[in-house]
């Protein structure tokens, strides 16, 4: 298995000015993740490269994705850390890739058929809505640490969402973190020792995983609204790449790169990988689709994971700043829960789906906690596992996502 040799696959002086515009575009949401969760930013950088590389081979070069941070594990890594320690939230995040080559195996065996039936909008819908509103006290607790910087990077963000056009508009978070850190800056309240400690070269500092039940099973049930995005992110990068990548390479090799790269990040002590949207953006604004660009931009963000500045760098962020930003992305997060409900024309009358919705959202907010031994499911998980079931249970049928819209 290997990347095809074409003309177009050169490290020329344009190409490399694109691939690094393109990690530019991902870079503010690859890092915040793990600065939200307590990771070495400099880890998900190179797990992050890493993964896409991984990726590119799995889907024979087909495909001009790069993968970054996964918003949607934000939540269970924060709480999986508490109950189970850092390590051995690594070991469910390595279960959750290999819950995506699994998934991959009975796509390839049974088509995508199965997925949407098993994981309708009346599950994914209020799921996704929970990984938004779980974190809303976090997001209030870390902005009023200093509200003025926090109200900065809100309002920054908020304006380039709603006011900007072009490649501006696909990067918010990133103008956000300026804006926010500038105004830390002015305040006064920006700590450099980070960086003077920091060395210029050096490798990231990964953490070894450590098996834990607990955390497997913990986390495997988050994998549910990742799959069904990375179907709707495949079909949006087709459409704006004009070719049927569920087809060609196949949904199946594409969610077997996803996960073997999620799988790679828990080895090495990083956050699980995604498909990124502000990516496929960008690469709809400029009409780049070539993928060998894709692959020079996770080349460059494994250079950037090894000099220790930057790594330094980023851990001056002020609290405040992270905060700022995520009042307005977890509740994003959360209006897409809503969308997804809509996109897919879900009858919300219906008490099938009102009970569906109503009992996800309440188990998965209000902490519902179910035990045995030493083995617990709670929280998002919980939630997922609980909605599938009364899918399968209830008289009726739910309509499935409409990952087509995406």
């Amino acid at each position: 298995m290997s990347f095809p040799n074409t003309g177009q696959t050169q490290f020329t002086p344009r190409n490399m000015v694109l691939g690094v515009q393109f990690l530019f575009v991902a870079f503010g949401a690859t890092v915040l993740v793990p600065l939200l969760v307590g990771i070495d930013p400099s880890v998900a950088l190179f797990t992050a490269g890493v993964g896409t590389l991984l990726f590119h081979l799995i889907t024979k070069g087909m495909v001009p994705v790069f993968l970054g941070s996964s918003f949607a594990f934000i939540a269970p890594i924060i709480e999986s850390t508490r109950l189970y320690g850092l390590p051995g939230t690594f070991s469910g995040i390595i279960a959750v890739g290999l819950v995506y080559a699994l998934v991959s195996g009975l796509i390839k065996l049974r088509g995508i058929t199965f997925v949407e039936r098993l994981f309708p909008a009346t599950v994914v819908g209020p799921v996704i809505m929970i990984i938004g509103l779980s974190l809303a006290s976090v997001a209030v607790n870390m902005a009023k640490t200093n509200w003025i910087i926090a109200a900065a990077s809100l309002l920054a963000a908020i304006v380039v969402v709603v006011f900007t056009k072009g490649i501006i508009k696909l990067i918010p978070i990133f103008i956000g973190i300026i804006v926010g850190y500038l105004a830390g800056l002015a305040l006064g309240v920006v700590d450099f020792t980070p960086i003077k400690e920091a060395a210029w070269i050096g490798l990231p500092k990964f953490t070894t995983p450590e098996f834990s039940w607990g955390a497997i099973i913990y986390m495997i049930p988050v994998a549910i609204a990742p799959i069904i995005e990375h179907v709707g992110d495949m079909y949006a990068i087709g459409g704006v790449a004009d070719k049927n990548f569920i087809e060609k390479p196949g949904l199946h090799r594409t969610l077997l790169g996803d996960g073997i790269a999620t799988s790679l990040a828990g080895f090495f002590g990083g956050v699980p990988n995604t498909t990124y949207s502000e990516v496929t953006g960008a690469i709809s604004l400029t009409k780049v689709t070539n993928p060998f660009i894709l692959r020079i931009s996770a080349v460059t963000a494994i250079v950037f994971s090894l000099i220790g500045k930057v790594s330094g760098f980023l851990k001056t962020i002020p609290q405040a700043v992270l905060g700022g930003i995520m009042l307005l992305l977890f509740g994003l997060i959360a209006s897409i829960g809503i969308k997804t409900l809509i996109d897919s024309r879900t009858d919300i009358s219906l008490i099938r789906n009102q009970v569906i919705v109503s009992i996800v959202l309440t188990v998965g907010i209000g902490g519902a906690v179910i035990s045995w031994g030493n083995f617990s499911l709670a929280g998002i998980g919980l939630a997922a596992v609980v909605g599938i079931i009364l899918n399968l249970i209830l008289p009726g049928e739910s309509k499935e996502v409409q990952t087509q819209k995406k």
